[in-house]
């Protein structure tokens, strides 16, 4: 079964990050199998979970921002999507259990002296050099994750995805680049992290 990534009626809310250009390359290249247990960190308005929804067994979405969390709920109910569920959680902290794919589009712009910590500056609001987040994130995601387990990441050449690569090498993960886009200001890349055999 392919996924469909245009089925969803999605509602918006001015404290939610919108689906937008990064959104749309994580949707088309969902690695998400049958009878995988998803889980997706950020979710915003819901739209990856939902796409995800149609083949896995379960998605789990978590964001730290609660009017995301809400909005997620909102556009489950009315698409009657019922294998989704939605906590406020910041990245793994209310988080127990493996999964077979963890899915991330993290905030990855370099903090701005415009932030006002609003909401949804959670959406791209990055810190000082753009890592913060995807940092805590590769040192914890192994944590999470069942036998073969796969890792789905967005990255930036605005906050190093060259590094985020090599991290997740050194963290016994073979790492490819999925797919990529280019504007006039960056280029974003998804990254597929698998996690090696143990021999």
């Amino acid at each position: 079964m392919n996924l469909s990534i245009n089925k969803f009626k999605m509602e918006k809310d001015p404290n939610v990050y919108d689906p937008a250009e990064d959104t749309t390359l994580l949707a088309k290249n969902l690695d998400v199998r049958i009878n995988d247990r998803v889980l997706e960190i950020g979710v915003g308005s819901g739209y990856i979970s939902l796409v995800a929804s149609q083949k896995a067994e379960s998605v789990f979405g978590i964001d730290i921002n609660p009017h995301a969390v809400r909005l997620a709920k909102i556009n489950a109910k009315q698409n009657k999507v019922t294998n989704v569920e939605f906590i406020v959680s910041d990245l793994f902290t209310a988080i127990k259990g493996k999964f077979s794919l963890i899915i991330m589009n993290p905030p990855y712009l370099p903090q701005s002296v415009d932030d006002k910590n609003d909401p949804i500056d959670y959406s791209w609001n990055g810190g000082r050099d753009g890592r913060n987040l995807t940092e805590r994130f590769i040192k914890e995601v192994g944590n999470y994750l069942g036998n073969n387990g796969r890792v789905q990441i967005i990255q930036s050449t605005l906050s190093g995805y060259d590094e985020t690569m090599k991290a997740l090498c050194k963290k016994g993960f073979e790492v490819e680049i999925q797919d990529e886009q280019s504007f006039f200001f960056e280029k974003i890349y998804l990254i597929m992290a698998r996690l090696r055999e143990k021999s």
